[in-house]
Formats: structure tokens, C-alpha cells, sequence
């Protein structure tokens, strides 16, 4: 996409178009099984790993497939037609792994991105704390400088992964209060002091675990700390920039998976004589629904160039295309369960999976409240 020109590619069609084939074969027909059951389809995951998409934009001299931002929502929307929770969790494991790589030493990326680019290791991004969400400056999980080491203390909440991926992305404090005062860690499953909370019963997502990371006199490598000593926040905030461009496609493609699914049955459902997909009023919100969805795939596009070009604006465009992706997808996938009547909120015809799936997307990589905030501070600021 160059200039005002906003078709994509022939490299693209093709990468978005792999992406969809391997959703309709591999996620679609298993995902209201892995939601019904709670099941964390790992091996699934890896087929995607050899397809790419488990190192989207870590170079390719590290095993990656070194694409760009844009082609990485293209990849996520596609993932997410077949299940919006496992397109989610494989943008997670990305952005842990695209951090390294832009961030990591010459040892951590030979020691850590060919295994998870090949998935043979998954990844965990940890953050948010019990008492840091929004404000996640807050945080206060300790990291104590002990000779070679670091001694990690404090517990993670909300962690996509949590007890199953072999390597967390840390976030703790190594200075006083504040964003100066946070460091980057990888931290390795098995280490001693490492541990794992119960599986989080949840709305939506329950095909990937949720758990607090906890970590009590968590001994680590110096030489595991991510980058030098008080860059852990600006790291942890550029790695959610890519984070909600990610979340934004996965709201779009779950959502497109809803809409698709209402034409089909308008289509098919009869009522006073013929089918629904007669009436205009329903042919309307079929409108209205499809062209919020191309208005937001568009601004997250935009977004996503921004950040691939590395522009002023870019984290502005990512909280204007995270918000509006997010809370259009719930909207469309909401419209999409009434049109289905009492038929979409059955478990079997998957739209209520979906409703259900999308709504925590507005809460995580920021709620869009923060987004607004982010937004407006900027605005302001620049006038």
C-alpha cells in the first residue's frame, strides 16, 4: 500500500490468503470444541509456526519471516476467521519474539528466536499486575541486582499462556517509582521460584490459558535482562503499539467470520413467505455493517504503514485503529447474533463464541478508554 493507493500486493493477496486457507482448514472446524472444552491447541499452533507465522517480523536471518506490520494484521485478521483466540494468542507469542529482535543482544536472539519462530518454545508477555493495569507504571514486581543475577518477586495477572509457554517477557522494577524505573526480562519455565495461579474462568478466550505469573526469589542471568536498565517500559509500550494493530485485525476477522456467517443465513431462513435476506431493513444493517468494517480495516492499515515507517504519529494512529477496530468488531459480531434471532445465541451455530471472543479485546493491549487518552494527550500536546 504506497501513497493513496490501498490495494495490497500480489505478495500480500498471497500471504493473506495462506493465512485464511490455514483458518478455514485448521481453526474453524476445531474451534467450538477448543472453546467448549478449554483446550489450548498447541500442536495446531506450531503447523502455523511452519508456515511463518510464528516469527511474522523477526528478521530472517534469526529464523523469522521478516514481513512487515502490515502484512502481520493481514495474517492475524486471516487467523482470526477461524478463531479470534488463537489468532490473538499468536499475536502475543509475535510480539514477544519481535521484541527480542529488536531489542534483544546478538546472544539472546541466537539463544531464543529460532526456537520461537519454529514455536518449539511459546511465548508470554507479562505486564499487567492485580494492582497495575491501566497504570501500568504502577507495577511492582522487584527485580534485585545480586551479583550476575537478577531476584525477581511480585506476581503478573492476566497472562495468555501462562503455565504452558516456555518464555515470559518481564516487566519489573530495577529504579524507584515510575516508567524510568522498569527493566525487561526473559524469564524461562523451570526456573526456580517460577510459578503459575490457576487457569482464569473466563467470558471468552478459552481456548488459550489465562493465570498469574508469580515469581517468588525468581533467580535469573543478568544477561536475561531485555535491553539496559530503565528502558522495560518504553520497550513494554513499543511492543503494544504492533500489539494493538494485532488485536485490531483479530477483532476485524472474527468479526467478518460473524457477518459471513448472517448473510449465509438470511439467506436461508424463511420468514412471512420468503427469505430474510429480502427485507430491507435487514439488507440495511448488512450494509452498515460490512462498510464499518472497511472503515476500520482501513485506518488499521493505516496504522500499520505508520509504524512501519516508523512515524511520529505512529502510536497516535495505533490507539485510533485499536479502538475503532475493537469496538467496531464487538458491534458488528453483537449485530451479526441479532440477526441470527434465538439461533445465534445457540453455542452451535458459532456466533456467540465469537460475541464473546471479541469483547475482551477492548479491555487488553489497553482498554479503549486509555486509547482515548492516549489519542487526546497527543492532539493536545501537538496544538
Amino acid at each position: 500500500m504506497s501513497g493513496l493507493s490501498f490495494t495490497l500486493s500480489a505478495d500480500q493477496e498471497t500471504i493473506r490468503d495462506m493465512a485464511g486457507a490455514f483458518a478455514a482448514t485448521h481453526l474453524a472446524p476445531h474451534a467450538l470444541a477448543w472453546d467448549r472444552t478449554k483446550t489450548f491447541p498447541v500442536e495446531t499452533i506450531r503447523q502455523a509456526a511452519a508456515l511463518g507465522m510464528a516469527g511474522i517480523y523477526v528478521s530472517e536471518a534469526h529464523g523469522g519471516s521478516g514481513l512487515s506490520r502490515l502484512d502481520a494484521a493481514l495474517i492475524i485478521e486471516a487467523l482470526a476467521t477461524g478463531c479470534p483466540t488463537i489468532s490473538a494468542y499468536i499475536s502475543i507469542h509475535n510480539m514477544v519474539a519481535g521484541m527480542i529482535d529488536i531489542y534483544g543482544d546478538a546472544a539472546q536472539k541466537t539463544a531464543y528466536l529460532p526456537r520461537l519462530c519454529g514455536m518449539d518454545w511459546l511465548a508470554s508477555y507479562c505486564l499487567t499486575e492485580p494492582g497495575a493495569g491501566s497504570d501500568a507504571a504502577a507495577l511492582t514486581t522487584r527485580a534485585i541486582a545480586d551479583g550476575d543475577d537478577y531476584v525477581l518477586t511480585g506476581t503478573k495477572q492476566f497472562i495468555s499462556g501462562a503455565g504452558v509457554s516456555q518464555l515470559y517477557l518481564v516487566m519489573a522494577r530495577t529504579g524507584g517509582p515510575g516508567a524510568a524505573g522498569v527493566s525487561a526480562f526473559l524469564v524461562e519455565a523451570g526456573t526456580p521460584g517460577l510459578s503459575f495461579g490457576p487457569n482464569e474462568q473466563k467470558m471468552g478466550w478459552n481456548a488459550q490459558p489465562t493465570a498469574q505469573v508469580i515469581m517468588q526469589d525468581c533467580r535469573i542471568p543478568a544477561a536475561n535482562r531485555l535491553g539496559p536498565e530503565g528502558t522495560g517500559f518504553k520497550i513494554a509500550m513499543a511492543g503494544l503499539d504492533g500489539g494493538r494493530i494485532n488485536i485490531g485485525a483479530a477483532s476485524l476477522g472474527g468479526a467478518q467470520a460473524a457477518l459471513d456467517k448472517t448473510i449465509s443465513y438470511l439467506g436461508e431462513r424463511k420468514a412471512f413467505g420468503q427469505t430474510l435476506d429480502n427485507f430491507q431493513a435487514l439488507q440495511f444493517r448488512i450494509a452498515d455493517m460490512a462498510t464499518s468494517l472497511e472503515a476500520a480495516r482501513l485506518l488499521l492499515w493505516r496504522a500499520a504503514t505508520a509504524l512501519d515507517a516508523q512515524s511520529p504519529d505512529a502510536t497516535r494512529l495505533c490507539a485510533m485503529a485499536k479502538r475503532l477496530a475493537t469496538d467496531t468488531g464487538f458491534e458488528v459480531a453483537n449485530a451479526a447474533l441479532q440477526l441470527h434471532g434465538g439461533y445465534g445465541y445457540l453455542a452451535d451455530y458459532g456466533v456467540e463464541k465469537i460475541v464473546r471472543d471479541l469483547r475482551v479485546h477492548q479491555i487488553l493491549e489497553g482498554t479503549n478508554e486509555i486509547m482515548r487518552v492516549i489519542i487526546s494527550r497527543q492532539l493536545l500536546k501537538a496544538g
